[in-house]
């Protein structure tokens, strides 16, 4: 970057502090300020990345005038409150995943970010991942064929959250990847969930998407679960991928295999020819990047030059609508809702 980005975090949980890490190892962007209502958190960020300013005071923050964008890793609820208060402060802004609890509070930050022009960047941290974008270019490419499903599970244990559930904490990302990765969004989603808790929200949930295309999607979230995985298959009529996030490596595997079905004559009409292919499984080479480094990078270039982000308020508005009408479903018993 050609000149220095002031930026302020707000928030310093779980997420706060990688946050802040990449923004003070990003060349050109300057921790300007660190914001939490812990003073011992505040304390041990200071300490951690050299941070020479902390309050617990969030109107400070939006008082300074040498504050150029503000990153938001608070919880969910606060978003919109927050968010709109920076805007109107005339900060650029940064919101962690999923931009708001409804789809017109997204709304609401969407259209204010346009109207002040001013970025607007959601924090769907996997779409600058290496793997995800190789996916991106090999579906664009026409590598796979024409895509017939993408299958994922994205469970943990442990990690249950106070402001959402397990659909509005893990589903983001596998709406986000699929969103970005496909090209195109769906028509329609099913969910149905489940609380094993009394007084918690639903810790598991299954997703089904339809597009317009004969092409359906499918997520399975998990917070129950014995083990971490983040698997993802997708089947095309050429060749077939599995992308596993927890692989220390080969993250995406190819494989030459597909289905192809072959119209008969006349007389084999009744049956159905169906042919096999089977070939090699390879791994393409991946660029051992940092995404939220590469986020980070596009958030201040994007200011710098005046243009989108490669993750802005559109693209977040987006999967909150997905969000909506999936808890939509969830709620009527996993009927189908329309988007």
């Amino acid at each position: 970057m050609k000149t220095s980005l002031r930026v302020a975090v707000v928030g310093c949980g779980y997420w706060g502090p990688n946050l802040v890490r990449n923004l003070v190892a990003t060349p050109g962007v300057e921790v300007g300020c660190v914001c939490d209502l812990e003073q011992t958190r505040l304390d041990d960020v200071a300490r951690r990345f050299q941070v020479g300013r902390t309050t617990t005071e969030f109107e400070r923050v939006l008082d300074d005038r040498g504050i150029d964008a503000v990153v938001l890793a608070t919880p969910i609820p606060t978003h919109r409150r927050l968010g709109e208060a920076v805007l109107h402060a005339g900060k650029h802004l940064w919101v962690e995943k999923p931009l708001a609890g409804s789809v017109a509070d997204a709304e609401a930050l969407v259209n204010l970010a346009r109207d002040k022009n001013l970025r607007l960047f959601v924090d769907h941290t996997f779409l600058y991942t290496p793997a995800v974008r190789k996916i991106r270019e090999l579906i664009a490419s026409g590598e796979l064929g024409d895509v017939l499903y993408l299958d994922s599970v994205r469970t943990n244990l442990g990690l249950f959250q106070e402001d959402a559930n397990v659909l509005w904490d893990l589903g983001p990302h596998d709406l986000s990847i699929a969103r970005y990765a496909l090209g195109r969004s769906p028509s329609a989603i099913s969910a149905v969930g489940v609380r094993h808790y009394d007084g918690a929200a639903e810790n598991m949930a299954y997703l089904t998407l339809r597009y317009d295309e004969k092409l359906l999607a499918h997520f399975h979230l998990n917070w129950l679960a014995p083990v971490k995985i983040r698997r993802t298959m997708i089947g095309g009529t050429r060749r077939m991928l599995v992308y596993d996030d927890v692989e220390a490596v080969e993250k995406i595997k190819i494989y030459n295999e597909g289905v192809r079905v072959e119209p008969g004559d006349l007389e084999s009409r009744r049956r159905t020819l169906v042919s096999y292919r089977t070939g090699d499984v390879w791994s393409p080479h991946l660029e051992q990047t940092e995404a939220l480094s590469a986020a980070v990078h596009d958030f201040a270039t994007a200011i710098e030059e005046g243009r989108a982000t490669g993750s802005d308020g559109e693209a977040g508005l987006e999967i909150v609508r997905m969000l909506a009408a999936a808890q939509q479903s969830m709620d009527q018993d996993g009927g189908f809702v329309e988007i």
